[in-house]
């Protein structure tokens, strides 16, 4: 079985990112996934696709969430995720 891999995209100094990143976390201990963390101003790339909406969560490459992350729904798709795996 693949691991489910969850990636944040963020930016330093953003609060609604750290309340992200404390959800994933929390969800990993029971899911077992994969967390990358990317910062977006590393990448202009990046930055010009995410600037407005970080934090923005990726499940195995599929937007899922953006702005405020919803710990149910996440893992809800997680739940799904897993079940397919």
């Amino acid at each position: 079985m693949q691991d489910i891999v969850i990636t944040l995209f963020t930016r330093g100094g953003c609060p609604l990112c750290d309340k992200a990143k404390e959800v994933l976390v929390e969800l990993r201990v029971e899911f077992g996934f994969t967390l990358k963390e990317v910062d977006i101003e590393e990448s202009d790339d990046l930055t010009e696709l995410y600037g407005l909406m970080i934090p923005v969560v990726h499940i195995d490459g599929e937007e899922v969430a953006y702005g405020v992350v919803n710990k149910f729904d996440i893992s809800n798709r997680l739940r799904e995720k897993s079940q397919l795996k």
